[in-house]
C-alpha cells in the first residue's frame, strides 16, 4: 500500500450532500450556504490597505490561513478548502483555472491540453499564455459558453464572488477551491490535482523529484557551521516579512539561512507577517543578509533598500549583501521553489550554491515540465 492509499484510508468528517462529479452542489460542513457565509476580512482598516491586502490576494501573494487545509479522503473523496466533498469516479476533462498556480501544476501533471481557459495573469509555463483567458469579472454565461467540467480557484475567489460560483455550480460544474498555505499542505495540494484529472501516478512523481530537490540542497548546506542570518522582506513600504511556516520561510530555511524575524506574526491568518522598521533596525548588526522578493505588488530595488531611512545602519546593506529574488520561486506552490531555493542559496553562499548546483535544480524542474 503506497502513501496516498495509506491517506485515503483517514475517515471523512463531513456530512450532508457529496458532489459527485457535476451533478450535486455542496454546501459547507456545518450546514451554512456559502452565498450567505461573512468573510472575514480588514472591515477596519483603512482604504489604502484593505485595497492593497485585496490586489495581494488576487495576486496570490499572500495565502489565507484561516481557510481549512484541503484533504483526500477514501473512496476516491475529496474535500476542497470551502468544505466541498468532490467524488473523483471520473477524471475532469475540460479545466478552466482561475489561479496561476494552478495552471501551472496542471501543465506540470502533463494536463495542458486539457485546459480549455487559464486566469489573465499567466507567466508560467509560456504555453498556458496560449489559451483563452477567463476572469471572475466575467459573468456566468461565458463560463458556460466554454463548457467546462472543472473550474479549479482559490478560497479568496470563492469567498469574494460567492453569486457566479453558485450560478456555476447550479448549472453542474464542479467549483473546487484550493490554496496551499505550507509546502506540507502543497505535497497534498498537488495530490488531490492528480485525483482530479487521473494524474495519480504524475502527481507522486513531482512529489519525488521534489523532495529529491530539497534533499540535495540540504546536503549542500549539512555541514555549515555559522548560518547566515537573513532578513527576508515581503512588503517593503509597510516592511514586512514572511509567516514562520510559508513556503518563502522553507525556502530560506532549506538554503541554509537563518530567520532573524522569528517575532513575526502573521497578519490576518496569511502568509505575510507583521514586523516594522524598528525592530528590523533593533536586529541591524545582526543580519548578515538582505533578502527582498520581487512580484507584481512589491517592487524593491537595491537602490531604494540601500536608501530605506535608518537602513545604513544594518549590517548587509553596509557590507552590500542585499538579494531581490523571485516571487514566483520563493512563494508560489510549484516544483520551481527548487529554483528559489538556489537563487536564495547563491546569495548566502554562493560558492556551494554553483553553477553545478544550478544545473542540478534546473534538471529536476525540467524533468517535471518536460517528462521524457
Amino acid at each position: 500500500m503506497n502513501e496516498c492509499q495509506n491517506e485515503a484510508l483517514a475517515p471523512c468528517p463531513f456530512k450532508g450532500p457529496i458532489r459527485r462529479g457535476p451533478w450535486a452542489v455542496s454546501d459547507l460542513p456545518d450546514g451554512r450556504n456559502r452565498s450567505t457565509t461573512p468573510v472575514k476580512g480588514c472591515l477596519d482598516r483603512p482604504p489604502a490597505v484593505k485595497a492593497l491586502a485585496a490586489c495581494l490576494l488576487v495576486l496570490g501573494l499572500i495565502w489565507p490561513l484561516s481557510a481549512a487545509a484541503a484533504a483526500i479522503r477514501g473512496n476516491g473523496l475529496i474535500v476542497d478548502q470551502a468544505g466541498r466533498t468532490i467524488q473523483t469516479d471520473a477524471p475532469f476533462r475540460h479545466i478552466i483555472s482561475l489561479y496561476g498556480a494552478h495552471t501551472e501544476n496542471l501543465c506540470a501533471l502533463g494536463l495542458s491540453g486539457r485546459l480549455i481557459g487559464v486566469s489573465p495573469s499567466e507567466t508560467y509555463p509560456p504555453r498556458a499564455r496560449e489559451k483563452p483567458v477567463f476572469s471572475y469579472h466575467d459573468g456566468p454565461e461565458r463560463f458556460l459558453a466554454a463548457d467546462p467540467d472543472l473550474i479549479l480557484l482559490r478560497p479568496m475567489i470563492d469567498r469574494g464572488y460567492a453569486k457566479l460560483v453558485t450560478r456555476l455550480e447550479s448549472a453542474g460544474i464542479t467549483v473546487v477551491s484550493l490554496q496551499p498555505r505550507t509546502v506540507e499542505e502543497m505535497i497534498t495540494y498537488w495530490r488531490i490535482l492528480g485525483r482530479l484529472t487521473g494524474r495519480q501516478d504524475e502527481a507522486r512523481s513531482m512529489v519525488e523529484a521534489f523532495r529529491g530537490g530539497v534533499d540535495f540542497a540540504r546536503s549542500l548546506t549539512s555541514g555549515l557551521e555559522d548560518p547566515e542570518q537573513v532578513y527576508f522582506e515581503a512588503i517593503h513600504e509597510q516592511m514586512k516579512t514572511f509567516a514562520q511556516d510559508s513556503p518563502a520561510m522553507f525556502v530560506l530555511r532549506t538554503a541554509g539561512g537563518k530567520n532573524v524575524a522569528t517575532d513575526a506574526t502573521s497578519v490576518r491568518g496569511t502568509n505575510i507577517a507583521a514586523y516594522g522598521k524598528e525592530r528590523i533596525l533593533a536586529k541591524a548588526e545582526s543580519i548578515d543578509v538582505y533578502l527582498a522578493q520581487k512580484g507584481p505588488m512589491n517592487q524593491p530595488t537595491v537602490e531604494k533598500i540601500v536608501n530605506e531611512p535608518g537602513f545604513g545602519l544594518i549590517k548587509a546593506v553596509q557590507e552590500g549583501r542585499i538579494c531581490i529574488v523571485d516571487e514566483q520561486t520563493v512563494s508560489r506552490p510549484t516544483v520551481r521553489l527548487l529554483l528559489g531555493i538556489h537563487s536564495v542559496g547563491g546569495c548566502l553562499y554562493p560558492d556551494i550554491f554553483d553553477h553545478e548546483a544550478a544545473d542540478r535544480f534546473r534538471s529536476i524542474v525540467n524533468r517535471v515540465y518536460n517528462p521524457e
